[in-house]
């Protein structure tokens, strides 16, 4: 059993959001899905809701053995550069 860190398309036509999901790699698109790990909504109103994601989750997916697609992969990167940003705000 192949793993596989991918996006779902849901939302309207032109309006897309996407959930980012620990997934079999034969498994469709919009399919059968193992986990969810976060979500991304390019459109979003405000920057802070464009991308979620539990980078905790992700760490113990990808030690599994689940490969990100690029894209999954370059969203991630994105969040692990956003999360340390976030927690100095916080303090």
């Amino acid at each position: 059993m192949a793993l596989k860190i991918r996006l779902q398309r849901h939302g309207a036509s032109h309006r897309p959001f996407y959930r980012m999901v620990v997934t079999e790699a034969l498994a469709r698109r919009d399919g059968r899905f193992v986990e969810v790990l976060g979500t991304y909504e390019p459109q979003a109103k405000r920057p802070e809701d464009e991308l979620s994601v539990k980078l905790d989750r992700v760490d113990y997916w990808k030690s599994v053995g689940a490969k990100p697609t690029d894209t999954a992969a370059s969203l991630i990167r994105k969040a692990r550069r956003e999360a340390p940003a976030e927690a100095t705000a916080e303090a």
